[in-house]
């Protein structure tokens, strides 16, 4: 699978996007329209190993909510990802049996890499 879960309003998403010059065989999921399914977190909860790992802890919810005040399990991650979507760190990419999370400029130039080479 080659996929991309990402915010269209999201001009940090975008940039990364046109950066990573995406295939046409790639599928796009702005999670805001789109929001991200039970099954799909779980897919994603596969490749990277832990709900904590694909949870955004600079969404504003997270200061809003005190969240960062608490001592939170996979369980809450979990739940508060398929709760709102901003709560889901972008963009996650993945490629075919590997996950990119993140806008880290290493990450972005790994997940390019993997892009081009499948």
């Amino acid at each position: 699978m080659k996929k991309i879960y990402y915010l269209k309003t999201c001009s940090t998403c975008i940039r990364i996007m046109k950066t990573l010059e995406l295939p046409s065989d790639f599928i796009l999921q702005d999670i805001k329209t789109e929001q991200i399914t039970p099954t799909q977190l779980e897919e994603l909860h596969k490749l990277s190993g832990s709900y904590e790992a694909l949870f955004s802890k600079r969404a504003q919810q997270y200061k809003a909510l005190g969240l960062k005040d608490q001592n939170l399990t996979e369980k809450d991650f979990k739940k508060y990802i398929l709760q709102h979507y901003t709560f889901l760190s972008r963009p996650v990419i993945v490629v075919n049996d590997q996950i990119f999370i993140g806008n880290n400029a290493k990450i972005v130039e790994a997940a390019k890499q993997a892009i081009h080479e499948s």
